[in-house]
């Protein structure tokens, strides 16, 4: 990979010899898409503009292909030696039902966030790209029977008409509510569809087999509501969301409660521990951490992005870790890791951007409401 213009915060252009197609790498060309290295793959940044497809997607639906990840099944009988590697209650996970949970080191490190379902048959996991194979490594060593699924597409469709679009093609899917998941018949393929996605908005994650992706994206393209969205909305829209990036928000350094993810421990596993780093996370999540991620508005118009320092009293109190202009929002806002004591909503701190100190203030996330369809809402 030969350096390139930073495009954002850990994309540079690079040589397509150096990466590897997704299955709708033709269609995203075909489409016009500014293809750029991402986890190993060459993806689409945007097609029309970033701005543009992040107000399509809050306003109508918008199609991402995010193949990249990778899709995992495991065996039913591995659930205890899953559960010895993450933080969640997965002995007790309902079929049709995904939980949020965190592969953990031994010091309660993230390793990486991920998504678990069980279905009929097995657990079907979702891993971030740039990892999945470490992830693959760890549970392999733990015994799991891993099954990676590299002959299947994975895509989202998100937006406030994602539901009324794919009920077309897939009848009785809008009956899903969020954190969900059925299987589904489309044009001769077995889909795996749950009501899910990292936008803050209603939509799916859709799972298809690769030789059918492409047939099924331009089959979601032809409906008047939907636009393809590439990375750079996708980075938006997640950070208006409040939803942390495996990489930047998140690593092996950090732990959930540092990150303000102690929602993804279960209540059985807090009361049980007998997961990594229970020792440590416990402690900290009932006596605290000594640092925390939050939520920042700026003052002005100038983003700060990933590195940037956050200071109070004229000294180094954290450090920026996604950051940028909010398209919904008309401002810039960021996350950061922050001391606790500054952590409370309202907190006064500075910014250093570039070598200017700019005001910025501890505000809650998500810092836009999210959209989420949960039991027992219409729609």
């Amino acid at each position: 990979m030969r350096p390139g213009r930073e495009l954002l915060p850990g994309l540079h252009m690079a040589d397509d010899a150096d990466l590897k197609p997704l299955p709708l790498d033709g269609l995203h060309r075909r489409l016009g898409a500014r293809m750029v290295p991402f986890a190993g793959y060459a993806m689409p940044i945007q097609y029309e503009g970033i701005i543009a497809e992040h107000n399509w997607t809050r306003e109508s639906a918008g199609l991402f292909d995010v193949s990249h990840m990778g899709q995992i099944l495991l065996p039913p009988g591995d659930d205890a030696a899953l559960e010895g590697l993450v933080c969640g209650d997965i002995t007790g996970l309902k079929p049709g039902v995904l939980r949020y949970s965190l592969l953990l080191n031994g010091e309660g490190g993230v390793l990486d966030d991920l998504m678990i379902t069980r279905r009929a048959d097995d657990l079907y996991l979702v891993v971030n790209g740039a990892v999945k194979a470490a992830d693959m490594a760890v549970m392999r060593a733990a015994g799991l029977g891993v099954d990676y699924r590299e002959d299947w597409a994975l895509m989202a469709l998100q937006g406030p008409r994602a539901v009324d679009v794919l009920d077309r093609l897939l009848p009785g899917v809008a009956a899903l509510r969020f954190m969900r998941a059925a299987g589904f018949a489309w044009a001769g393929h077995d889909l795996w569809v749950s009501r899910s996605g990292y936008t803050g908005e209603d939509g799916y994650e859709i799972s298809v087999p690769a030789a059918a992706a492409e047939a099924l994206a331009e089959a979601l393209l032809a409906q008047p509501e939907v636009k393809p969205i590439g990375l750079g909305a996708r980075d938006s829209l997640r950070l208006e969301a409040g939803l942390p990036l495996y990489g930047h928000d998140l690593d092996p350094a950090t732990t959930p409660v540092e990150a303000d993810l102690a929602f993804a421990i279960s209540k059985r596993r807090k009361a049980e521990g007998g997961f990594p780093g229970a020792a440590r996370i416990l402690d900290q999540l009932f006596n605290g951490a000594a640092r925390k991620r939050v939520g920042l508005a700026i003052e002005g118009r100038l983003p700060a992005r990933e590195g940037a320092t956050v200071w109070a009293a004229g000294r180094q109190v954290g450090i920026v870790t996604s950051g940028g202009f909010a398209p919904s929002l008309q401002a810039p806002i960021a996350m950061a890791y922050v001391e606790t004591p500054l952590a409370g909503d309202g907190t006064a701190l500075e910014i250093d951007v570039r070598g200017k100190r700019i005001a910025a203030r501890v505000v809650p996330m998500p810092f836009r409401q999210k959209n989420y369809v949960r039991e027992g809402q219409q729609g």
